[in-house]
């Protein structure tokens, strides 16, 4: 039985060496560098609502997707938004500093937001939301039409038919375990990382070059602490990702009143392509942009998605600063 001694002794100090001492300095430092954000919260009528604000100029909220937070909306707005904005930064529900209200949906959290511009005494903002975000900031354009002057919705596919009622979701506490886990999130972003950037939209056909390969890294890793991101992330899987297909009245997008931009990838494996540009049809004053590949994180195409946000939002806010 000695071999057997010798094996498990091998084993846990494999496990160790390559797995927990570096596990445990990584998510240490993830949790000082989100620990090191500055942001802050608000008491409303939904629960507090955790938030940061970036830059100065005319006001863009920025809405974050799913596994997100104030800290990936920063990371959305620097990469997507020119330095002439006031970037507004939210954490939606279960997300960080922000707490899941009781009977919680994407028009309470239109609601939440709404009450956020109060607080910052702000009566009108732009709005660019990004994937799971999008079904929030739609009902915020609907719900709050005075609050809203553009708005932009990135990997969003706001549209469903009567058969996505039915989509198969894997056992919720399956997703509890993994998104509850620092430890095994933090295996599946870096150890397995080749298997598992599907995860975060990456066509598993699409081949990355070495920058690219950097990028999807850094955003995996940017999930990362994902605990506090638990109650956010279950949320949207199993509540905002359907909502639109249970409550498909909700969602009137004729009703739309603003001018609003459509960014989508082709090969989008989340965020259905079809879907959006059907749903850009029916968005009154809507343009879409089509993106030929890259993703739901349309790798590749970063500056064109700034560029095509700018002159968007330059043309929109001129206007209204003239009216």
């Amino acid at each position: 039985m000695w071999y057997v001694l010798i094996l498990l002794i091998a084993l846990s100090a494999t496990f160790i060496i390559f797995l927990y001492v570096p596990y445990r300095t990584e998510i240490a430092r993830a949790y000082e560098e989100l620990e090191g954000i500055e942001r802050r919260s608000v008491e409303t009528d939904l629960g507090e609502i955790e938030y940061a604000v970036r830059g100065e100029g005319y006001p863009v909220m920025v809405i974050h997707g799913i596994s997100g937070g104030h800290d990936q909306a920063l990371g959305l707005a620097e990469e997507h938004l020119a330095d002439s904005y006031m970037a507004i930064l939210p954490s939606r529900f279960g997300y960080l500093g922000t707490l899941m209200p009781e009977n919680a949906s994407p028009a309470s959290q239109a609601d939440a937001f709404a009450a956020l511009l109060d607080e910052l005494g702000v009566e009108e903002a732009a709005v660019m939301a990004y994937s799971a975000g999008g079904a929030s900031a739609i009902q915020f354009a609907l719900r709050h039409p005075e609050r809203i002057s553009a708005l932009v919705l990135v990997s969003t596919a706001p549209w469903a038919e009567e058969s996505d009622k039915n989509i198969s979701l894997p056992p919720e506490f399956i997703v509890r375990t993994v998104f509850g886990s620092d430890f095994i999130f933090w295996t599946m972003m870096t150890r397995l990382r080749r298997f598992t950037a599907p995860m975060i939209g990456v066509p598993r056909e699409y081949e990355r070059s070495e920058e690219e390969d950097d990028i999807v890294r850094d955003l995996m890793r940017s999930i990362l602490p994902v605990g506090p991101r638990t109650a956010g992330a279950v949320f949207d899987m199993y509540v905002t990702n359907l909502d639109m297909a249970i409550n498909r009245g909700l969602y009137p997008l004729d009703e739309i009143s603003v001018p609003t931009l459509m960014i989508n990838a082709v090969d989008d494996p989340f965020a259905n392509y079809e879907y959006a540009r059907k749903a850009s049809e029916h968005i009154p004053n809507a343009k879409f942009v089509s993106i030929p590949q890259g993703g739901h994180v349309i790798l590749g195409s970063g500056e064109t998605v700034k560029s095509e946000i700018d002159l968007f939002l330059n043309r929109v806010i001129l206007g209204e600063i003239a009216n």
